[in-house]
């Protein structure tokens, strides 16, 4: 019980010291950029830091993997140069056995990371955007196509599509916007099309309104009827709105499987949430694996040149294993593959691989 504490505080030191280590290198690279890009603005060194401490912990939350399989090879071959390794080898105790503090300990890093850190994430991103969006001025941060913004909206009176060729910071005011009304069955009923449209509590709002009805016989621009304004019934949210054309890691985990519910609901595709939040459940496992393939290449004493080839080799395995990881979201995104193979075949697969590996070595 005194080595596992002991070798679960040296795995939890290294992961703490990397992780500082990559934190300020991070914030002080994106003061670095911050300053190239908006360096010419009004926006005052003050104003610029902000905007990279903002944006650290959303860098810091991506290479997370990367610490961990640095903070592995750190801590196994300080053990092994120690003969610390050596000397609990000796005692009877074998690496597999003493890999399960650490393997414990990353899987709790991995859970406080998900449940504390991946919040934090999601308000410094919002907060980081919005930032941007005042130094930049009026600009959209919405997903545009080249034919403008989709939105697309239901009840269980119908489904309305909404394409509008601008809009606001959180997706509020649409400008140039149309809006195609169908009844449950599918059939069009009118095409709306207004100057201006702004989204208030439960519909929207529209100024410079020209309706053509599609659900009567005869020529829809001869029973075209206008009007200075007119409302629109709406269940969408702002924050609805944007976090759908936003990247998923915007929205805590938390909030997103009620966030997956409503966009369901509302006839959105909802595919990029499901994955995010499988991929977001089983980051534990995949810290875990970038562990133990850090103690499969670094856990027996290292002599000569051997040294800088184990650890190019951890490292190299652990990039390839995340690349797949990445491939593997992509493919669940697009709907080739389910979501939660998606997301936990890659990790499982890593784990198994590291532990055959260090079968291998320790008892092979």
């Amino acid at each position: 019980m005194i080595l596992d504490r002991y070798f679960a505080r040296r795995f939890a030191l290294s992961f703490t010291s990397v992780f500082v280590i990559f934190l300020v290198m991070l914030t002080f690279l994106g003061l670095a950029e911050n300053l190239r890009r908006y360096g010419d603005d009004a926006a005052g060194f003050g104003a610029i830091l902000k905007l990279s401490v903002l944006d650290a912990p959303r860098g810091i939350y991506e290479i997370l993997p990367l610490i961990t399989i640095i903070a592995s090879v750190t801590m196994f071959l300080s053990l092994a140069r120690s003969s610390e390794l050596v000397v609990v080898r000796a005692a009877g105790r074998s690496g597999l056995r003493l890999l399960l503090a650490p393997a414990l300990t990353s899987v709790l890093i991995g859970v406080l990371a998900v449940a504390v850190l991946n919040p934090v994430v999601a308000a410094t991103s919002r907060a980081f955007d919005a930032e941007v969006a005042d130094l930049q001025g009026p600009r959209s941060v919405l997903g545009l196509v080249s034919s403008g913004l989709w939105l697309r909206q239901g009840d269980a009176a119908g489904q309305t599509v909404i394409r509008a060729a601008r809009t606001n910071l959180s997706g509020t005011t649409l400008t140039d916007a149309t809006f195609l009304t169908y009844d449950p069955d599918g059939a069009p009923l009118a095409r709306i099309k207004a100057d201006t449209a702004v989204l208030s509590d439960g519909a929207w709002q529209l100024d410079g309104v020209k309706t053509w009805p599609l659900d009567i016989d005869g020529t829809p621009e001869a029973m075209a009827t206008q009007a200075a304004t007119a409302t629109i019934p709406s269940a969408l949210t702002p924050d609805q709105i944007r976090n759908t054309f936003g990247v998923p890691s915007s929205i805590g985990i938390w909030d997103l499987p009620a966030f997956i519910a409503r966009l369901q609901a509302a006839g959105f595709s909802a595919q990029r949430h499901i994955v995010w939040f499988q991929m977001e459940l089983s980051s534990p496992l995949f810290l875990t694996a970038m562990l133990l393939i850090g103690a499969a290449f670094t856990m027996r004493v290292q002599r000569g040149g051997r040294v800088g080839l184990n650890v190019m080799a951890a490292i190299m395995l652990a990039f390839t294993i995340y690349f797949i990881r990445n491939f593997a979201q992509i493919m669940g995104e697009n709907g080739a593959v389910p979501a939660a193979l998606a997301a936990w075949a890659p990790p499982l697969a890593a784990a198994g691989l590291a532990l055959g590996i260090l079968l291998q070595r320790e008892d092979g």
